[in-house]
């Protein structure tokens, strides 16, 4: 009793107080869920043209499948545990390994499992693929939320982050394997790895390019 009546005393007296928490619940409860619409709707509007983008390239599918195989094979044979990696239309580059031979060694297994029909090798956790499709359901159950309650809040926020993280791996890993990656890489000639200069923003590591062709 004695403590309630200072802390009303003392925010009586010293209404400077209250700032911090009205601070503190102006950014949690308005800032982040307006944040997070906006981040809904520019999900809504990029993630599916990016998806397209992909699907729509055979060679970019093969070498991202590619990539995801070489991945899989330095993790499995290699010990590697924080690989990523990106493909283009020429190759694929493989972040955070440090042997060329390594790698060179692993795409070129990763291609022959593939041959041989383990399509699985084409998908790979940590697939920008899965992010985006998570992102691209959460803004889904989001602005639906939204349109079915008339406003937004933190609650709307988090339920439909949890849903998305819930079946959002699950997702991704169809995209992966239906839209974004080709295990059909009989007509891809592996050129050889070097080192590259390429920089991508937020990938910090050695970069190993991987220089395919189509044969």
């Amino acid at each position: 009793m004695v403590f309630w009546l200072f802390l009303i005393m003392l925010l009586f007296f010293f209404p400077v107080l209250l700032l911090p928490a009205a601070l503190f619940f102006f950014i949690f409860l308005v800032l982040i869920p307006l944040k997070f619409t906006f981040n809904s709707m520019h999900s809504l509007i990029h993630a599916p043209g990016e998806l397209y983008r992909i699907a729509k390239n055979p060679i970019l599918k093969k070498n991202h499948g590619l990539e995801h195989a070489t991945i899989n094979v330095l993790e499995e044979h290699y010990g590697y545990r924080q690989l990523a990696g990106y493909a283009d239309e020429n190759g694929f580059y493989i972040i955070g390994a440090q042997d060329l031979t390594e790698v060179e060694l692993a795409a070129r297994e990763g291609q022959d499992r593939l041959r041989s029909g383990e399509n699985e090798l084409t998908i790979h956790e940590r697939c920008g693929t899965t992010l985006t499709a998570a992102n691209l359901l959460s803004a889904i159950i989001f602005i639906g939320i939204l349109f079915w309650s008339g406003y937004f809040s933190i609650w709307s926020m988090l339920l439909a982050m949890l849903i998305a993280n819930f079946i959002g791996p699950t997702i991704g890993d169809v995209l992966q394997s239906k839209v974004t990656t080709s295990a059909d890489v009989d007509d891809v000639y592996i050129v050889g790895a070097d080192f590259s200069q390429s920089k991508q923003p937020f990938q910090p590591g050695s970069r190993i390019y991987v220089k395919t062709r189509e044969a």
